[in-house]
């Protein structure tokens, strides 16, 4: 049996080696159109950065080591140029060489991953990407040819870019980044994205949302926001695309999405055809609809169970939840499943919980504040998805929040996880758990919240906002138009408190919900601000949130909202 495989990084490389474990009779030839195989593209932005000050240490393997411990055949600077699936043969080109010839296969794996967007065009600027060997090498050129005060323009605010942008800065460049769309990182909602950008703009930063490249000219970029720059070099992470032109020209079909599609063994409309990495379609494990998703745990984990259908065990792919981690000097963010974005698109009910815990028991030096969000199906309490951002204890918190999705375990039932405790790892109340007995109160209608974008409109309805936090803390800064009673004084001051409904917020929502249950229980109709007022400030700093806050004028707030129907 003699698999071909055209591609030889993250899905290609797990492929050819899973199948040698499974299968030493088996002959494996690999192509791979670039000089090098197996290499940690992940970490390249950090050699940029010289954070990974070894070269050597990203390159995991060689065509010789890969022969000598799994005997594969490796081909790098090979590119597979057609397929013929009639006859169950590959063309190939010798890029040094120049010559083509055919090698004829039983069962073959495209791995070609994505090809870059190109939203930085045609600048007469050097331009490179983030994502070879090649691209970093190129950089590293660039970055020791600049000129005195170096600066270079990032274009595209999603988790490679940022990797950039951190990196580029540790060598003392100066960044301007833009964003085609009104936010950076636009997995994540915009109140979690805030510590990211006072976290960049504290470093320098020039971070430039709801802007493209509109012209270049005699080494000079202008911005559609009529800024005109000289950046040394530009770096494109602006975004991939599903490499397809080799699964179209063997008349493969292509999904909706535009990646190539395949069944849940990997396999193409073709019987002898597979597909892994991140031009293939995968299934979203929400909807079950077909999704694009550019990760490496994915293609490793997908080029593994493909080697396992070819050696004739019955694997499938599971669903995708998009789990995903970024750290930005001091800042994590990560996330996983669906936006409250995604939801409101989808006109899917759901409800959501913001809460604003430290990384471990606050008694113990060293504890990291953290801003967390949770969005649960109001009928099932099913978890539909959770962003964090913070320091140290984020990278738990999400694994342990994707273990549960994946497993099944309501939002409610967090509170039932029994998670490791000491007071330098975390707290008797671990942030998950916190997590679990919001979302049990407002299952159970033992709290009603609302949203921080929610808040405008119910003023102007005529609800009473009331701070519960110390009169210094309101003194330090308020949400305009709240009145000011201490949760310990509200019992005494209940007659100060107009007719009508209220809402109730402290710093971060705890002690909003002690205030909603006093008040709930003596009569008044009452909700508490979720997250409370550094929830309120993070949506509502910059013209991010407010563009942002424009297209959710359907979401409309009621006295009367059911806890059920929190969205």
């Amino acid at each position: 049996m003699k698999t071909v495989i055209v591609g030889g990084v993250a899905a290609g490389m797990s492929a050819a080696t899973r199948l040698r474990r499974l299968d030493e009779s088996a002959e494996i030839v690999v192509f791979e159109r670039g000089p090098y195989v197996s290499y940690a593209n992940c970490g390249l932005p950090y050699y940029v950065g010289g954070v990974i000050a070894d070269r050597s240490s990203l390159l995991l393997q060689t065509p010789q080591s890969l022969a000598a411990r799994f005997r594969l055949d490796v081909r790098a600077g090979h590119e597979v140029i057609s397929v013929d699936p009639a006859a169950r043969t590959v063309s190939v080109l010798d890029v040094a060489a120049g010559d083509t010839f055919v090698e004829c296969y039983d069962e073959l794996i495209l791995a070609v991953g994505a090809s870059v967007r190109e939203a930085a065009g045609h600048t007469g600027i050097p331009t490179h990407t983030l994502r070879t060997v090649e691209d970093v090498d190129a950089i590293g050129v660039l970055v020791q040819a600049a000129a005195d005060n170096p600066s270079v323009l990032v274009v595209g605010g999603g988790f490679i870019g940022l990797e950039a942008v951190e990196n580029l800065v540790r060598r003392r460049i100066h960044v301007t980044l833009i964003q085609r769309s009104t936010q950076i990182l636009t997995p994540l909602d915009p109140e979690m994205v805030a510590p990211m950008e006072a976290q960049l703009r504290s470093h320098g930063v020039d971070i430039r949302t709801a802007v493209t490249i509109d012209s270049a000219e005699a080494g000079a970029v202008r911005l559609s926001d009529g800024a005109m720059l000289r950046p040394d070099f530009i770096v494109d992470a602006s975004g991939v695309v599903p490499s397809v032109d080799l699964a179209r020209s063997a008349g493969l079909r292509l999904g909706p999405t535009g990646g190539i599609a395949v069944d849940a063994a990997n396999r193409t409309s073709d019987p002898h055809i597979y597909a892994v990495g991140d031009g293939v379609e995968k299934v979203d494990a929400l909807s079950g609809s077909e999704v694009l998703v550019a990760m490496a745990g994915l293609a490793n984990r997908h080029g593994r169970t493909v080697a396992d259908v070819i050696a004739g065990r019955d694997e499938q792919n599971t669903p995708a939840l998009g789990t995903a981690i970024v750290k930005v000097f001091d800042t994590v963010a990560a996330k996983v499943g669906w936006s409250e974005r995604q939801l409101v698109t989808a006109g899917r009910a759901h409800r959501v919980i913001h809460t604003h815990p430290a990384s471990h028991a606050t008694y113990y030096p060293g504890a990291q504040p953290m801003s967390m969000k949770l969005l649960v199906d109001p009928v099932s309490d099913a978890i539909l998805g959770a962003q964090i951002v913070g320091g140290e204890g984020v990278d738990k918190r999400i694994d342990v929040l994707a273990v549960a999705m994946t497993g099944g375990i309501t939002a409610s039932r967090l509170t039932r996880l029994e998670l490791a405790y000491a007071p330098q790892f975390g707290s008797a109340k671990d942030p998950v758990n916190q997590l679990g007995y919001v979302a049990d109160n407002l299952r159970t209608g033992a709290t009603r919240t609302l949203q921080w974008h929610e808040l405008g409109t119910a003023l102007k309805v005529g609800t009473t906002l009331v701070d519960v936090r110390t009169a210094h803390e309101h003194a330090a800064g308020a949400i305009p138009g709240a009145v000011n009673i201490p949760v310990d004084e509200l019992r005494g001051r209940l007659a100060e408190l107009p007719d009508g409904p209220l809402v109730v917020h402290c710093q971060v929502g705890q002690r909003g919900h002690t205030a909603a249950r006093i008040l709930a229980q003596h009569g008044r109709d009452v909700v508490n601000l979720d997250g409370g007022y550094r929830t309120w400030a993070a949506g509502t700093s910059g013209a991010t949130a407010s563009r942002d806050n424009n297209a959710r004028q359907s979401i409309r707030w009621r006295a009367n909202i059911p806890a059920t129907a929190n969205a």
